[in-house]
C-alpha cells in the first residue's frame, strides 16, 4: 500500500483535517489530564533537518515520544546528506529503518523528490515554499477560540512567504478569505496566485486596508531563513508593515493575533498587540504539539474512527 504524505496543505482533504482536528482535541485533552496514550509503540520517527528550529523540532520530538513511539533527530550536515548522497538514495534507505519522516529544508522539491522514494510517510516540517504544519495549528487555534474559519476573512501583514503561501491553499480547503498586504516587490508570486485564482484572495498595498473587518490578524518575520543578507533593505521595505493597535482596531472587535515565532517586537509586530488580549500566540505554539500528535497517528494509523 503506497504511503500517504503531508508535504503541502491541499494534499488533504476538508474531511480529512476534520476528522485531524477532532482527533486533536481529543489527544489535547488526554493530555491535559495527564492520561497516557501511546498507540505508536515501538514506531520510530526520523526528522531530517537542514534549517534550524525549536517548535518544529521539540513538537515533533516531545510529541513522538508522548505517542509512545521514539524519534530520532538527524541534522543534514551529520549525514551523508551534507555530502553529497542523492535525496532519492537517502529516501530508500531512511525508510527502510523507521516509520515516519519528518524534513525541514530548503527547496521544495527536495521533500517531493524524498516523499516519491521513500516507503513510509512523510511530512514537511517547512520549506522555502510552504509550511503546512503550522497552518494545521493555527486553523485549530481558531477554532479553538471562534469556532469555524469558514467564511472568515485572514489578513496575512507582511513578506508573501511560505507561510503565506500555505494561508492560500488553507482558504481554498475551508473557504475562507486572505488579504494580503506586502510592500511593493513582495507580493504573492502572479504564477503561485494564479493557483489560487481570486475567489478567496485579495491582494493589498495598504495594511490598514487588508487588517479592516479581518477576524485574524497574522504575520511573521520580515527576514525567513534563507534571505539573511536582504535583512536590512527588507527593514527599510516593511517599515510601515509593523502590526501594530491601529491594524487591531480596524479589525472585527473579536478579531485574533497570531505569529508563527520567532518574534521581532518592535518590527514585524509591536509589543502590546503579541502580548495583548488580543493574542493567541502561546495557545498557537501548544497547538504544533497536538495537531501533530493527530497527523502522525492518522498518517500510520489511519481513520481510527471506522
Amino acid at each position: 500500500m503506497k504511503s500517504k504524505h503531508f508535504l503541502q496543505f491541499n494534499d488533504f482533504s476538508r474531511a480529512e483535517f476534520e476528522y485531524i482536528f477532532e482527533r486533536t482535541r481529543w489527544i489535547k485533552n488526554e493530555f491535559k489530564q495527564y492520561r497516557r496514550y501511546w498507540p505508536l509503540t515501538d514506531r520510530t520517527l526520523a526528522m531530517l533537518f537542514d534549517k534550524q528550529s525549536t517548535r518544529t523540532r521539540l513538537s515533533f520530538e516531545a510529541g513522538m515520544h508522548q505517542l509512545g513511539g521514539s524519534a530520532i533527530y538527524l541534522s543534514t550536515r551529520d549525514t551523508q546528506l551534507g555530502r553529497g548522497e542523492p535525496v532519492e538514495d537517502a529516501a530508500r534507505v531512511v525508510s527502510r529503518m523507521v516509520d515516519i519522516i519528518t524534513i525541514r529544508t530548503y527547496e521544495h522539491s527536495i521533500v517531493e523528490r524524498f516523499a516519491q522514494h521513500s516507503r513510509v510517510p512523510v511530512i514537511n516540517g517547512l520549506t522555502d515554499e510552504y509550511h503546512p504544519c503550522q497552518i494545521l495549528a493555527d486553523i485549530f487555534t481558531f477554532m479553538e477560540h471562534r469556532g469555524s474559519i469558514s467564511g472568515k476573512t485572514v489578513a496575512w501583514i507582511g513578506d508573501s512567504n511560505n507561510v503565506c503561501n500555505t494561508w492560500l491553499q488553507a482558504a481554498e480547503v475551508f473557504d475562507f478569505n486572505v488579504h494580503v498586504a506586502t510592500p511593493p516587490g513582495y507580493e504573492v508570486e502572479p504564477e503561485r496566485a494564479g493557483l489560487y485564482g481570486t475567489d478567496h484572495y485579495e491582494q493589498f498595498a495598504s495594511p490598514l486596508e487588508a487588517t479592516q473587518d479581518a477576524d485574524l490578524v497574522t504575520t511573521d518575520v520580515w527576514t525567513s531563513m534563507g534571505f539573511e543578507d536582504e535583512t536590512d533593505l527588507r527593514k527599510a521595505d516593511f517599515a510601515d508593515f509593523c502590526v501594530d493597535a491601529e491594524m487591531m482596531e480596524i479589525a472585527r472587535k473579536d478579531a485574533l493575533f497570531m505569529h508563527c515565532l520567532p518574534a521581532h517586537r518592535g518590527e514585524e509586530v509591536e509589543a502590546d498587540v503579541i502580548d495583548g488580549p488580543q493574542s493567541v500566540v502561546w495557545d498557537e505554539a501548544e497547538n504544533r504539539l497536538h495537531t501533530q500528535k493527530a497527523l502522525m497517528e492518522y498518517l500510520l494509523l489511519g481513520n481510527l474512527s471506522g
